[in-house]
């Protein structure tokens, strides 16, 4: 009995031991637990686990948030009762601005609100309006639901505060297609979300928006062509307007980073020639859009042919002391946009059909370049070739280019919509890529050294016969940053949407990509080409294999349960059995 007796005390104490050994693990757990926490509060920590790294704030952002001093507010107003795509951009959203809180060295403060949230029907028009003068525009959005369509006004923009100057943020990208479609709006808009937020908040900290302007005088200004690259794409986030180099002075010039020559139609004089070099000189940059050829599709579609001919723009001496030509020819390329063609079977009503037009190339981008990385192919109407010139003190790198299945023809020529019933000839149109951008870096030669000042000039330039470190770009087609539009009701499209067959190009992203690359000391360009990949299911196998992966979710994890239910039984029995 006294062995017993021992026996069962010494099980008691070694009961109590092994309990007292738990309750020390647990308290151990959740003291280390606390610490963590509290360690949690001052050092901020992710594991980004995804290919791309899309949780992953660039360094260039870090950068500018640890060097921010000034308390930030930012304030979203896509919130409340939203589709789903825009739920996976609002929460996009929210991940994002939760990193630039926790790396930013100033008080980020975050605000989600719905601006309609509770408003009754009569007031939410003037809410919208005083938002729309701050900047804040919505968008209707067709919602499917059981009583069919209903649409709903939405806020995707920001605001951003900054020692009390409000910047708008526009949270979503319109890259085209049907309005009822953003899922491939939304995962563009993702992709950019970072450079939106970051140049955003340098603009304001830097208090200073990059002033852009587009030569006029020549014919640009009339062409409504020109209305979303200046009045929706760049104004975003520059001050863009039209400049008169016949008129416009000195300081007028001083004021601008950036000069588009974009689609002249008639010459340049010298006064204006002049002023441009003193641009150049003082180290401005310049992008050249230029059609050395005329070609109209409209004027073709009027008349069975038509002449294509050279232009004669005086700019060819001053590309070439700055390091290119353009050609007097016009790039044909298999790989390219279509063109809509009335067809009229006899008997039948007229319709409207599509056809490859070999005159309008789609251009590819130099992956190597950061102004042209991660960009779609590039719509140009016909476009001319572009050669390098070898000049001091300049560096040059292609920026595009056609396809390997192209073939230039000599201007004059004669053209004709009777071509599209002609099948290119592999063997005539196998050639290496011909080139159709570059891009100018360095000090270039000042083309008015050892020439007279032109008449008309009354203010003193002091050129220098080199210029400041600076930047230009020459394109051989004038219509790289034209948008299509409607002449029947003079809507406007989005700059590289092609309304026929609702294919969006590269060319929004392009003159953007420009822009910063040429105003950004920071280049905050690489921001742009995150590239984000959106792993959605594949729509066509889910229909057509719906009722199996129904069956599969509902049916195999009762299957594993029952399975590990019986496997217990039978161990707990064998094991306890013996």
């Amino acid at each position: 009995m006294v062995g017993v007796q021992n026996k069962a005390e010494r099980l008691k104490t070694k009961g109590q031991g092994l309990k007292k050994k738990n309750y020390l693990k647990i308290l151990v757990f959740l003291i280390v637990l606390i610490l963590i926490n509290v360690l949690a509060q001052y050092f901020y920590t992710r594991f980004d686990f995804t290919k791309e790294k899309r949780y992953t704030l660039n360094q260039k952002s870090k950068e500018i948030l640890t060097k921010t001093e000034k308390d930030i507010t930012i304030t979203v107003f896509l919130d409340g009762e939203i589709p789903a795509a825009f739920k996976r951009l609002r929460n996009a959203t929210k991940d994002l601005l939760n990193d630039y809180k926790a790396y930013s060295s100033a008080n980020v403060k975050i605000i989600f609100e719905d601006p309609l949230a509770g408003v009754i029907a009569s007031e939410q028009d003037t809410i919208i309006k005083n938002l729309g003068e701050i900047g804040i525009r919505p968008v209707a959005v067709n919602i499917k639901n059981d009583a069919g369509l209903t649409q709903k006004i939405i806020f995707p923009m920001a605001l951003i505060e900054i020692d009390g100057k409000p910047m708008a943020v526009n949270l979503l990208q319109k890259t085209g297609g049907p309005a009822t479609d953003y899922e491939t709006n939304i995962t563009s808009s993702i992709q950019t979300l970072e450079y939106s937020f970051t140049s955003a908040i340098k603009r304001l900290e830097k208090g200073y928006s990059p002033k852009i302007g587009f030569t006029e005088g020549h014919g640009e200004s009339s062409n409504p062509q020109f209305y979303d690259a200046i009045n929706n794409t760049l104004s975003q986030n520059f001050y863009v307007g039209w400049v008169d180099l016949k008129i416009i002075k000195k300081q007028g010039l001083d004021d601008l980073d950036v000069i588009f020559i974009a689609k002249p139609k008639t010459a340049l004089t010298e006064l204006e020639k002049y002023k441009i070099n003193y641009f150049v000189m003082k180290g401005g940059k310049l992008v050249w859009s230029i059609d050395q050829v005329t070609a109209s599709l409209d004027s073709l579609q009027k008349k069975p042919q038509m002449m294509a001919f050279n232009n004669q723009l005086n700019i060819d001496d001053m590309l070439f002391e700055y390091g290119a030509r353009i050609n007097y020819n016009l790039i044909t390329d298999v790989n390219c946009a279509s063109i809509p063609i009335a067809t009229n079977n006899p008997g039948q009503q007229a319709q409207i059909d599509l056809a490859p037009w070999i005159y309008y190339p789609i251009l590819a981008p130099d992956t190597t370049n950061a102004i042209v990385k991660n960009i779609d192919g590039i719509r140009a109407e016909f476009a001319s070739t572009v050669d390098i010139i070898d000049v001091p003190n300049v560096t040059k790198k292609v920026i595009l280019q056609t396809s390997p299945y192209n073939k230039v023809f000599e201007t004059p020529k004669m053209l004709s919509l009777q071509m599209l019933a002609q099948e290119p000839k592999q063997e005539e149109y196998t050639s290496t890529p011909k080139t159709a951008g570059i891009l100018l870096e360095g000090n270039f030669k000042s083309v008015f050294l050892n020439r007279p000042i032109p008449e008309g000039i009354t203010e003193n330039y002091n050129v220098p016969s080199i210029s400041k470190p600076t930047k230009m770009i020459v394109i051989g087609d004038g219509d790289i940053f034209t948008n299509q539009y409607s002449s029947t009701d003079n809507s406007v499209f989005p700059l590289g949407l092609d309304r026929y067959t609702q294919q969006n190009y590269g060319n929004k992203a392009l003159l953007l990509n420009i822009a910063d690359y040429f105003t950004d000391d920071n280049n905050l360009i690489a921001l742009r080409n995150k590239e984000i990949k959106v792993r959605l299911l594949d729509k066509a196998r889910l229909r057509t294999e719906k009722l199996k992966w129904q069956v599969i979710n509902s049916i195999v994890p009762l299957v594993l349960l029952i399975c590990f239910a019986i496997f217990q039984h039978y161990y707990r029995k064998h094991k306890y059995a013996k």
